[in-house]
């Protein structure tokens, strides 16, 4: 399998324990050497079948002093284009012979890289627990556990409408509109306070389906508004569809697809 993506700047041990977790202690490596790492990503290829990756590092064979397997007059005289081929063939032969030694150090990487997450993510759940009183392993709805690695960035983001309005398009993945006014149970405008109402864009679901994504929802919508709304701004969060009532083909709930519109002349 070849990795296309924009991956320059990932490290093997990084991505591998992401992707493959289970295979952690299975990968053969072969390293191609640093060479390669000007112009591609640090995994050149991998094939999870065969459990082999090849890296743009160097070896264990470059750190041998030059001259100890080759010598200087190997491409001289006669037949230098043959003499080339055999000094490949050769060098090919030597990279399998170090290849336990070079899978065994990044087998040792690896190990090391799957600690350091594991305490990253102690220490975000320490954070969290101490400076914020957020038991995150408490946490089971996903969507919130999930916002909660942002805890340590609220004083950043709090009152930001709009970025809510991108977290909740990232975590719901569809789009959200943000409506920014004034709301008051007055017929006034003497008393009044802030409100944002979002609409998060959903089309097609019948409604069980809109009953279910709604309660999915509840929980990360009282976790926005306690964390990341201002406590004097009045927060609304609906699921929408924005289609005209004769597009739904029958199904029409209320507060989903139907819309009530005032019409001043």
């Amino acid at each position: 399998m070849r990795i296309d993506r924009n991956l320059y700047q990932i490290r093997a041990e990084v991505l591998l324990n992401y992707l493959f977790p289970e295979m952690a202690n299975d990968w053969i490596t072969q390293y191609k050497g640093t060479f390669y790492r000007n112009y591609n990503e640090d995994i050149l290829s991998l094939n999870e079948d065969e459990g082999r990756v090849v890296l743009a590092r160097d070896g264990f064979l470059r750190l041998l002093p030059e001259g100890l397997m080759t010598k200087e007059d190997d491409l001289k005289g006669e037949d230098a284009a043959q003499k080339f081929k055999a000094l490949e063939w050769r060098r090919e032969l030597l990279n399998e012979a170090f290849s336990p030694f070079d899978t065994y150090i990044f087998q040792k990487k690896l190990a090391i890289e799957r600690t350091m997450s594991e305490l990253l993510e102690q220490k975000l759940a320490y954070l969290l627990k101490e400076y914020y009183n957020y038991d995150i392993s408490a946490e089971t709805n996903a969507l919130v556990k999930e916002a909660a690695v942002l805890l340590p960035f609220v004083s950043r983001w709090r009152g930001d409408f709009y970025f809510v309005a991108n977290l909740l398009g990232a975590l719901m993945q569809c789009q959200v509109e943000v409506a920014i006014d004034r709301y008051s149970h007055l017929d006034t405008t003497i008393c009044w306070q802030p409100r944002v109402r979002y609409s998060v864009l959903i089309p097609g679901l019948t409604p069980e389906e809109y009953r279910e994504r709604t309660e999915t929802m509840e929980p990360l919508v009282a976790f926005l508004k306690e964390w990341f709304i201002p406590f004097d701004v009045r927060c609304e969060v609906n699921i929408k569809e924005h289609h005209p009532v004769q597009g739904t083909h029958g199904r029409v709930t209320l507060d989903y697809n139907t819309e009530v519109k005032n019409n001043k002349e």
